[in-house]
């Protein structure tokens, strides 16, 4: 897709993939470690931003992460950035990053295709809340990422553009419905990357790709400006290569908006998160009964989850199992709000022009007609107390619970359904329950299946917990070996893999 810009400003092909002080180059440096740099002088945004260009130019056809490159707009950005720094004017952690928007966001100026023939055409008139605070902060939009038509359907072959792929095995979905996201991190194409989270949607595509994904509070990060699935589900938050870039990039975006109602309780602002690794005195749940006994269910998970608890027992946390509510009480009351209200949000479509959506869409949207007032109201009566029994459960006496976040690698596409519902209604992923309670929730990286793929596990928090989260995932994470290994195709050190990982290594290890 073209970009809507009219600048000769150009960016070379390529760009030099080196940083004497970083093994691996530019992609290989955190968020910190960038902006170190910057503020040191030994860095600009430009040289960030040329070398995120020359690498998409280079393997995004192939991979298909984004739908619009705006490369003259975000050099534009970073040498306005790197003028800012030389002034003495430090907009925050992420000035002068680059990063990019699942298609969803409005960004003045720029169009928000939402991957529909609805919408392919629309041009935003205002930024987005959560565009509007990265621009301010100083980063820099380098475009728009491939997500689900109306961030809801399937990987199509009916829609606007291609379907993302995923980096490990293109053979493979990447997980939606942030699919460009989590391809566009694990392929070191951004740091940092937004995504929406409605039943799964930062999180399976964290898990699938090989990424961290944060789901936020409900109501911790502002939708004004993004396009509504379900007024009552919907979350907006970041992907990250690693638990510290996510964090930051989290920060950036946090906090009321008086145009969302949703955020009037978020906190205005939030202390250092600590991801030194000492866990001593946190209170880690987790229970085994929503995935350990499913044969669906690979073993790596399981035994990544096990090592995970047993690192945080071993520095010092306080481990214990507990009970949790019934899975599929959960799952039924949040396929029911969302149904109802994702058809209510795309009725008038719907009736009118229902032509005009994907296949698979549409098959998904159409049920939601068919729920009453009474179903939705019940629906929602047992959410109130599924949120006070996690409460009572769980996070009465915990900080954080650790649980699955799905049970399978990422499917292939020739096995994707074409029609909704498939003929055996899969399960595979378990995040819908999160997006229930509005807890926070995050999808960690544990390393690879015996197929290859990547694996993870997924944490929870009370309410605005969002840094209990971060506290134990940095721990976690320093404990599955350090964030080197990039797909095949994208090698950022010498003991990078030039291919897919040994299908005979350990079970749930990276292999440091």
């Amino acid at each position: 897709m073209s970009e809507p810009d009219s600048s000769s400003d150009t960016a070379p092909d390529t760009a030099p993939d080196t940083e004497p002080s970083r093994p691996g180059g530019l992609a290989a440096l955190s968020v910190a470690e960038a902006g170190a740099l910057l503020r040191a002088g030994r860095l600009t945004s430009v040289d960030l931003v040329e070398h995120a260009l020359g690498r998409i130019e280079a393997h995004d056809a192939t991979l298909h992460a984004f739908v619009l490159v705006l490369r003259e707009q975000a050099l534009r950005r970073a040498r306005q950035a790197d003028l800012d720094l030389r002034a003495g004017l430090d907009r925050g952690p992420l000035h002068g990053i680059p990063y990019a928007l699942k298609d969803i966001f409005a960004a003045e100026g720029v169009p928000t295709t939402n991957q529909s023939w609805l919408t392919v055409s629309d041009t935003a008139a205002e930024d987005s809340a959560v565009e509007a605070r990265l621009r301010t902060g100083g980063a820099v939009l380098l475009g728009k990422l491939s997500t689900y038509e109306f961030a809801l359907g399937g990987p199509s072959r009916d829609l606007p553009f291609p379907a993302a792929v995923n980096p490990w095995n293109p053979e493979h979905i990447p997980s939606g419905s942030s699919s460009g996201a989590g391809v566009a991190v694990a392929a070191g194409f951004l740091r940092v990357a937004f995504g929406s989270d409605t039943a799964g949607s930062i999180r399976g595509p964290a898990f699938h790709c090989g990424v961290v994904g944060l789901k936020p509070t409900y109501g911790s990060v502002s939708g004004h400006g993004a396009t509504p699935l379900s007024y009552t589900m919907d979350h907006f938050g970041p992907l990250g290569w690693t638990v510290a870039d996510t964090a930051a990039a989290f920060r950036a975006v946090a906090g009321p908006d008086t145009r969302d109602p949703r955020t009037r309780d978020a906190p205005a602002g939030q202390g250092p998160d600590r991801l030194d690794g000492d866990v001593r005195g946190l209170r880690v749940a987790y229970s085994t009964a929503w995935y350990a006994d499913d044969p669906a269910t690979r073993p790596e998970i399981v035994a990544g989850i096990e090592r995970a608890l047993a690192h945080l027992d071993r520095l010092g946390a306080i481990v214990e199992e507990c009970e949790l509510p019934p899975y599929e009480t959960l799952d039924a009351c949040g396929r029911i709000i969302l149904a109802a209200e994702g058809f209510a949000v795309h009725e008038h479509n719907l009736r009118g022009f229902p032509w005009s959506f994907g296949r698979y869409t549409y098959q998904k949207l159409m049920p939601g007609a068919g729920i009453g007032a009474s179903d939705l109201l019940r629906a929602l009566a047992v959410r109130g107390q599924l949120v006070e029994e996690f409460r009572r459960r769980v996070f009465a006496e915990h900080d954080v619970l650790i649980t699955a976040c799905g049970q399978a690698t990422a499917s292939r596409f020739e096995d994707f359904p074409t029609d909704w519902p498939p003929p055996r209604l899969a399960n595979d992923m378990q995040t819908i329950p999160f997006a229930v309670t509005g807890h926070p929730a995050m999808s960690l990286p544990i390393g690879f299946a015996g197929n290859g793929l990547p694996i993870g596990l997924q944490l929870v928090g009370r309410e605005f917990g969002e840094a209990d989260l971060f506290r134990a995932g940095a721990a976690i994470e320093a404990e599955f070996g350090r964030r080197h290994v990039r797909p095949p195709a994208f090698g950022t050190g010498p003991d990078a893999p030039r291919r897919r990982p040994d299908p005979d290594a350990e079970p749930a290890d990276v292999r440091r």
